[in-house]
């Protein structure tokens, strides 16, 4: 009995303990809904937009304005480093910052973190929920350089 009530409590523990960490990682990053980003958009609110997609990508679609750096999955020293270009404008302003990736996954929560290390405030920096593929309005979209 002693040794099923311990079971219990030590899944119950386990359970306790994903939940809070999952919480943790699922939380940790500004996320920006499309619909609210299209609001932004269509209402001219002053946003900068940085698009860490694959050059290929990134000619295919991307936001009118926004900042081509081709650093996905920004995983690295080498493509970090391309983010740089971006600074001296976000730094320039206070201006929300918007993280576009293909996903809106690992390679915008780099970048987020990158940005984050580089001083930016946490409270500026955004990251498009479901990314390039995940946006719904195509209106919005520009092809080609």
């Amino acid at each position: 009995m002693k040794r099923e009530l311990f079971k219990m409590w030590g899944v119950i523990f386990l359970g306790f303990l994903f939940i809070l960490l999952w919480g943790k990682v699922s939380f940790a990053y500004n996320y920006l809904k499309p619909e609210e980003f299209k609001k932004w958009l269509e209402t001219g609110k002053k946003v900068i937009i940085v698009d860490i997609q694959p050059h290929d990508e990134y000619v295919k679609h991307h936001f009118k304005g926004s900042i081509e750096t081709n650093a996905f999955p920004a995983n690295n020293d080498v493509l970090r480093k391309r983010i740089d270009k971006a600074l001296p404008i976000i730094n320039q302003s206070n201006d929300p910052v918007v993280i576009i990736c293909p996903r809106g996954r690992s390679g915008a929560r780099n970048t987020y973190d990158y940005l984050k290390s580089k001083g930016v405030p946490e409270s500026r920096l955004y990251i498009l929920e479901g990314g390039m593929s995940g946006w719904p309005y195509p209106e919005f979209i520009e092809k080609g350089k």
